[in-house]
């Protein structure tokens, strides 16, 4: 067990709550399946438009009036967001992954995660009808609870602040993911 995570989920357990399983989602920055889709189109917005600010900012002032005011400003969010899609959501993922934890108790699966505030999801291990197993060759994986939105997880889902709430609950990108998943199946069934 995760020392850190197992003191944090520890704080959350009820009176008479039996804590099975801590731990937390791989760290540090991660690569996905969405990311092949993903990484080229960031490049061609992201260098579209800073190629679009770079040619306006370049308009001469006194020549183009209004335009070379409007069109700078114009053009910043598209930068701004070219930038995110680039390299901060890859900041924005790991970070909010160093502040996860998870916990598997005798009555349910718990969730701790927040960048700016935390935030507990507590699922009831008895009403969990629909818990999937995803496991990598090194043993690695995630624990889904409930049926994944496959559509948004190849637009990058969790990527972009806000829309995290679509996607299901999960135990994400933790080591020995099966043996979690067979204690999660043995406290539903004992």
């Amino acid at each position: 067990m995760n020392f850190d995570a197992q003191q944090i989920v520890q704080r959350e357990l009820d009176s008479g709550e039996k804590l099975i399983w801590a731990g937390a989602p791989k760290q540090g920055t991660v690569f996905r399946g969405s990311d092949i889709f993903m990484i080229p189109f960031s490049l061609l917005w992201g260098g579209f438009a800073i190629f679009w600010e770079v040619m306006v900012l370049s308009i001469p002032k006194d020549d183009a009036g209004a335009i070379a005011y409007v069109f700078p400003l114009f053009g910043l969010p598209f930068v701004i967001v070219g930038l995110y899609m680039i390299f901060g959501r890859f900041i924005y993922d790991s970070k909010k992954r160093a502040k996860t934890f998870y916990g598997l108790t005798d009555r349910r699966a718990i969730i701790i995660s927040g960048l700016f505030s935390k935030g507990v999801k507590s699922l009831n291990l008895a009403t969990l009808t629909d818990v999937s197993l995803t496991e990598k060759s090194d043993l690695s994986g995630t624990v889904t609870f409930g049926h994944e939105n496959q559509m948004a997880n190849f637009f990058g889902g969790n990527s972009f602040p806000g829309m995290g709430g679509a996607n299901v609950p999960k135990f994400e990108l933790i080591e020995n993911a099966k043996d979690v998943y067979s204690k999660l199946r043995a406290q539903q069934k004992g």
